[in-house]
């Protein structure tokens, strides 16, 4: 496979995580990073409560101008400060705040991300369920 699969069972999972959990916001739209008073927050940002993500803290959550009730897309953010690597569920973003928050993400030397966008495909090897 030279190309990532856009699994539409993974979506439906997420969208299961984010709905049969409360979303807390710790840090609203336009308020400094706790640590890094440089860094901005685009948008609401907070987490999934009874999850628990790749940091054996809650599943991180970056929440947009529109109202939703499924994951948009997911950020995959490699830290090399840290020494981790999470993913983070982006829900009622739009495009623009999309992108901000890849800026957001990536304004530092020591942490980079990627987007990966939400699809509909299955792939043929997917199990149906």
């Amino acid at each position: 496979m030279n190309q990532l699969e856009n699994n539409a069972y993974f979506w439906q999972k997420m969208d299961t995580l984010l709905l049969s959990s409360t979303c807390k916001i710790d840090h609203p739209k336009g308020t400094t990073h706790p640590t890094y008073a440089n860094l901005i927050y685009p948008v609401d940002y907070g987490s999934l409560q009874d999850t628990v993500g790749t940091d054996s803290q809650p599943i991180h959550v970056f929440k947009g101008s529109k109202k939703a009730h499924q994951v948009d897309s997911i950020v995959i953010s490699a830290d090399i400060l840290k020494k981790d690597c999470e993913v983070k569920l982006l829900v009622g973003c739009d495009e623009e705040e999309k992108l901000r928050i890849l800026e957001f993400l990536n304004q530092t030397q020591f942490q980079k991300a990627i987007l990966v966008q939400r699809g509909s495909q299955t792939p043929a090897w997917a199990n149906n369920e």
